[in-house]
């Protein structure tokens, strides 16, 4: 099995545990019988933990690499890291966590995949297990706040939280807007609650109703900050920053794919001296995916798509698209076609977004179409290919795409197709990597379309591979076609 997957349970309970912790992400909460439930499997697992011993976990010494043996962490956590078969730490991780796992605050420039999101969360559960609670807390109280701006990054980040804390009585529950709001409600409020990961809408919602009371907060973690910004969160986030004890009496980290001066100033309200750690985002791009740029035409996009995954055989393929309407008609092309595919966009509701991301996940559905926004919080482990059938128009939408693979020290591919209008953004992207992309002519029997199958009732009429090729952009002004061997 591929490093950093979690692996197959073999003791009873915990294959159902599993399934009920991303039940639990999907749904929102637990019933008050499942809570119970997951209790008792929670002291069963932790009573297991005590026979273990850090020694079965062996990693040898490596110059320049920094394993978690290195940090005094509790043996629930070294357990849970040593199922999930991480030996030595990413940069972020060797650089941030000496300071997190000493209660120090911190601001992080790291985009997804480079194991940021592990670095806070090994250290505030190690917080939480080393400090228990002195005195019993009331319901809706938690200790540790993480501030998401998408409900995608929610899941992921509570998925995430869940495996990590999979020998620990630590109760994680998850907040996010769009479903579920009196399930939502009924879990903050069943138990005491340590850790809630939430979008800041829906929380600021539950806190004025008094259904959770954040001045008990012990640290806080406010991530990715500058789509907090771009979202226009940031009003609904220093509610609830006023809501917590003040800096220097809680810990707060702060991440952001980039460090602005208006992130900075941020930083500078809600951190009190913070270690500042930066991870260059070519570096994440560059290092763990294979970039591969197809130089192709509008008419031969889908022959070449369609060619890929068949003749690759790739069994699970992400793919974006800049809008909903390209979405829409590429998934009905790829059905038609008989790929088993499916799609997330603004347009689908978030029940059937977290549904579909679950059959992708799952293996039920091969191929998975998305936009950026829908697509921005997935992480799939094992996931090796992102073809991105068109390039976005910002530099940092393309990292952000290709990021889904090549996670956390994994290898990936990333494919992109360059037409007749997506060329003229390859040097942009080119000058935010830092780097050439190597743009080659397809092999000619990729290009060949498949056979049409017939069309069926319902069928779009102006889907992907029937579409008329758009019309050339004007050669004149400042923006001209580069030239490429």
């Amino acid at each position: 099995m591929k490093k950093h997957q979690l692996m197959a349970r073999t003791h009873s309970g915990d294959s159902k545990r599993a399934t009920d912790s991303l039940s639990a992400a999907g749904a929102g909460s637990h019933s008050k019988t499942s809570s119970n439930t997951e209790q008792q499997m929670s002291d069963a697992t932790h009573s297991e933990t005590e026979q273990w011993n850090v020694s079965e976990f062996q990693v040898s010494p490596a110059a320049g690499r920094t394993r978690f043996h290195d940090f005094d962490l509790p043996d629930p956590i070294m357990r849970a890291i040593s199922d999930l078969e991480f030996e030595y730490c990413t940069p972020i991780q060797a650089e941030i966590m000496p300071a997190s796992l000493a209660g120090k605050d911190a601001s992080g420039r790291a985009q997804t995949g480079t194991g940021k999101t592990a670095a806070f969360l090994i250290s505030l559960m190690t917080r939480i297990l080393q400090n228990p609670a002195e005195k019993k807390r009331k319901k809706g109280t938690p200790r540790v706040l993480i501030l998401a701006p998408t409900r995608e990054l929610v899941l992921q980040i509570t998925d995430e939280a869940r495996q990590l804390a999979d020998y620990t009585k630590i109760r994680i529950v998850p907040v996010f807007g769009g479903m579920d709001y009196v399930k939502q409600q009924n879990q903050l409020g069943s138990d005491p609650l340590d850790i809630v990961v939430a979008t800041p809408g829906r929380l600021l919602d539950f806190h004025r109703k008094h259904v959770v009371t954040l001045n008990q907060i012990e640290a806080l973690v406010i991530d990715e900050a500058d789509r907090m910004l771009d979202m226009g969160f940031i009003p609904d986030v220093r509610k609830i920053i006023r809501s917590t004890p003040p800096k220097g009496q809680r810990q707060t980290l702060l991440f952001s794919a980039t460090l602005t001066q208006e992130i900075m100033r941020l930083s500078e309200q809600w951190t009190k001296e913070p270690v500042t750690v930066e991870i260059e985002p070519e570096q994440v791009a560059v290092d763990t995916v294979e970039q591969i740029v197809y130089i192709v035409t509008m008419e031969e996009k889908f022959g070449l798509l369609y060619n890929i995954i068949e003749k690759k055989e790739l069994d699970r393929v992400l793919i974006f698209c800049n809008r909903k309407d390209e979405v829409r008609r590429l998934t009905q092309t790829l059905s038609r076609y008989g790929i088993n595919c499916d799609m997330i966009s603004g347009d689908v509701d978030q029940k059937k977004r977290m549904s579909r991301l679950n059959a992708f996940k799952t293996g039920k559905i091969r191929v998975l179409v998305a936009t950026d926004v829908a697509g921005r919080g997935i992480h799939i482990e094992g996931m090796n290919h992102v073809i991105n059938f068109t390039l976005p128009h910002d530099p940092e939408d393309y990292v952000h795409r290709i990021g889904r693979t090549g996670r956390a020290g994994e290898l990936g591919t990333s494919i992109s197709f360059a037409d007749e209008d997506d060329a003229f953004y390859i040097p942009a992207i080119e000058q935010y990597l830092g780097r050439k992309l190597d743009c080659i002519e397809p092999p000619e029997q990729w290009r060949i379309m498949p056979e049409a199958p017939p069309r069926k009732k319902g069928d779009d009429p102006e889907d992907i591979a029937s579409r008329p090729p758009r019309k050339k952009r004007s050669s004149g002004g400042g923006n001209r076609r580069r030239k490429r061997n």
